[in-house]
């Protein structure tokens, strides 16, 4: 409901502007998946997909080498004509074929003297829009006389705590772009997994990769994760035995090295290996042994594949892009077979 009227306002904020168009939000990580560890304090963490305004449009170009592990993009904003808009009658200059002067006299400012830097759209000025947006939107939404808004620092999402007497939530906004029409977003804020997550089992990066420019627009998978788990809940015996198990293996594992999107990715997985059918109340041991066994088969060969990245065990409801459905299945745990000492560590601690 917040999220909706979010967005209602949002629309109407930029309407008369060239600024990006907020679409609806999207829940995703474990807040709306329903896995959240419990004693730990839950963010609720929504993806607002932005569209380029009139007279833009939105180019993905991959930003990272080629390498799988960690791909980044930046998103080229290109001006494109209007002139058939304004015969139709629509007040809207076009950017390429009218004069500077008229366009600075009778229209507000392309995108791309606002928020970018360059002809790239810049993750930190969008962020410190977005922000200015949430904050002005706030007053306007009828969830204001009854809840208190603190936005907390973060300069490429929205965050924010909002308290209603005892109650209290953490909600991030994120923003991002969508790659064509699939469930596959380039985003404002990396994932827990780009960023090497908790374990300590990750190699050792230099500090200078932990930079990312404010044009770099990391890959995020979590719509697709986010989907993939509601397929699951309308197909199990039991809606909720595999979110159980999940939960247990993050909560009462934790700080034992392994991440949560390691063992998120584990029993994804072991979910499309072992029959929905099996997933019964009356099999939880026999699920969680499962789990670990995969996990123990994993760490013996060294290969953890990703979930999404060239898995062709996905329900085909969930839309990649070609080059995200037909690459090589990528390794996560591909440090552990360049470094001995992580993998004899890593077995220690299984």
């Amino acid at each position: 409901e917040l999220m909706e009227s979010f967005t209602r306002v949002f629309v109407d904020s930029v309407s008369n502007s060239f600024y990006p168009v907020p679409q609806e939000a999207i829940g995703v990580g474990s807040a709306f998946e329903g896995w959240s560890p419990h004693g730990q304090e839950v963010v609720y963490r929504v993806l607002v997909p932005l569209n380029p305004p009139p007279g833009h449009a939105f180019h993905l170009e991959l930003d990272s080498a080629g390498q799988m592990a960690a791909r980044t993009f930046c998103v080229r904003v290109e001006l494109v004509c209007t002139c058939k808009r304004e015969q139709l009658g629509e007040k809207l200059l076009c950017f390429l074929h009218h004069s500077q002067e008229e366009l600075r006299r009778k229209q507000k400012p392309s995108l791309l003297e606002t928020l970018c830097t360059g002809s790239y759209l810049d993750v930190e000025k969008t962020s410190h829009w977005f922000y200015q947006l949430v904050r002005c939107s706030w007053l306007h939404l009828p969830q204001s006389y009854s809840w208190h808004l603190v936005f907390q620092p973060c300069s490429r999402s929205c965050q924010f705590q909002l308290t209603k007497g005892k109650k209290s939530l953490m909600v991030e906004m994120l923003f991002g772009v969508r790659q064509g029409d699939s469930d596959i977003f380039v985003v404002s804020q990396p994932t827990e997994a780009q960023k090497g997550g908790s374990s300590i089992f990750v190699s050792r990066q230099p500090a200078e990769a932990d930079f990312i420019p404010s044009t770099a627009w990391p890959e995020t998978y979590a719509v697709a994760e986010a989907k993939f788990f509601q397929h699951i809940a309308r197909q199990v015996p039991c809606e909720s035995l595999h979110l159980k198990c999940l939960q247990l293996f993050t909560c009462i594992l934790r700080g034992t090295g392994f991440s949560s999107s390691t063992w998120k990715t584990v029993v994804m997985h072991v979910l499309t290996t072992v029959p929905l059918s099996q997933w019964r109340r009356r099999e939880f041991a026999r699920r969680l042994w499962d789990i670990m066994a995969y996990l123990h088969r994993c760490l013996q060969l060294k290969r953890l594949e990703h979930f999404v990245l060239g898995n062709k065990r996905l329900p085909a409801e969930i839309s990649l892009p070609p080059a995200v459905r037909m690459v090589e299945p990528l390794n996560i745990f591909e440090h552990l077979a360049r470094d001995p000492a992580a993998h004899r560590e890593v077995m220690r601690a299984y």
